[in-house]
């Protein structure tokens, strides 16, 4: 019987031991933006990785049927030059994904310019599993979200302190009290309170700095783009304190990535109580909250100051 039939390789026909070249093969012989499908009674899922650490990230994993008698996946050859889109750029585009994200651990806001495969291999993720929740994204119905990246820097600067800074602004001094009154009422069974207390006292020293500098450099420049013309002269090197901002935002990050990993992802112990519970609670709106905030300059403020500057020194 012929093991392959136009476009679909049913792996089951082969011998073992030429079923991986055979696959290998097939993929080769693919010109750019081509599909092979193979067909399988497991998951194929080392044959993905023998894929990526042979041919690299050049190519698409779809899974079509998962089991339980077969898989069925397409593998796309992509186009040279087709860039992967990174985690910052497919948050852009669908912030639903973002969820996914969220969901495994991955920042897509400060670790923004990762790829998938890039993020899941720092943490040790399954890319399979990952990317197929993302592909389930795009087949659903698209619902109409709040369209950041379609707005004009200067509203969205503003929509940022208005919305964001203002919620740091008021949420620090419950953080402040409540991570304080815990560590020193449950402190001495839970020892690991006492570094998120101190954790979040640094959190609230570095955003209300850095929020402040935000406030009167980065985002007052970005009024003078919007309303520069070609014969205005700019301060261009305002634009380099963008660096030290994603710094910073990097640098908040890490804090309550480790207050996560030290309260075993916020779970409560048998003796708490409800300023315990929530405390947590508090800690993870916050931690919500700045997702989206760092999001909305990482990926797309910033971004959008770079090329409107470029485009007025290029005019």
């Amino acid at each position: 019987m012929e093991a392959v039939l136009e476009n679909i390789l049913n792996v089951t026909l082969l011998e073992p031991r030429v079923k991986h070249p055979t696959i290998f093969q097939r993929y080769d012989d693919l010109a750019e933006g081509e599909t092979l499908t193979i067909l399988n009674d497991h998951d194929p899922k080392p044959l993905y990785y023998q894929l990526l650490g042979e041919r690299g990230n050049v190519f698409t994993w779809e899974y079509l049927e998962e089991g339980p008698q077969w898989w069925k996946i397409n593998i796309r050859k992509n186009i040279a030059g087709e860039n992967e889109e990174t985690l910052g750029e497919i948050a852009v585009k669908d912030l639903r994904k973002a969820e996914i994200f969220k969901k495994y651990g991955i920042d897509f806001c400060c670790g923004g310019k990762k790829t998938v495969k890039e993020a899941c291999a720092e943490k040790g993720l399954d890319v399979t599993k990952i990317e197929q929740e993302l592909q389930q994204i795009d087949k659903a119905p698209i619902t109409r979200g709040v369209p950041y990246d379609e707005w004009v820097i200067d509203f969205l600067a503003d929509y940022i302190v208005n919305t964001h800074h203002s919620y740091v602004k008021k949420s620090l001094p419950d953080l402040l009290t409540y991570t304080k009154k815990i560590m020193q009422v449950h402190g001495h069974a839970h020892p690991e309170l006492v570094e998120v207390s101190d954790l979040t006292t640094s959190i609230a020293k570095e955003m209300t700095h850095h929020m402040g500098e935000e406030e009167e450099v980065v985002f007052a420049y970005v009024k003078e783009l919007v309303k520069a013309d070609k014969d205005t002269v700019l301060d261009t090197d305002k634009i380099a304190v963008i660096a030290e901002m994603e710094k910073e935002h990097d640098a908040v990050g890490r804090m309550l990535e480790r207050i996560r990993l030290i309260t075993k992802e916020y779970t409560l112990p048998a003796d708490s109580c409800a300023s315990y519970a929530l405390t947590f609670k508090l800690l993870q709106d916050f931690e919500a909250d700045l997702f989206l905030h760092i999001h909305l300059e990482n990926n797309i403020l910033f971004p959008k100051m770079v090329k409107l500057q470029e485009s007025l020194q290029t005019n």
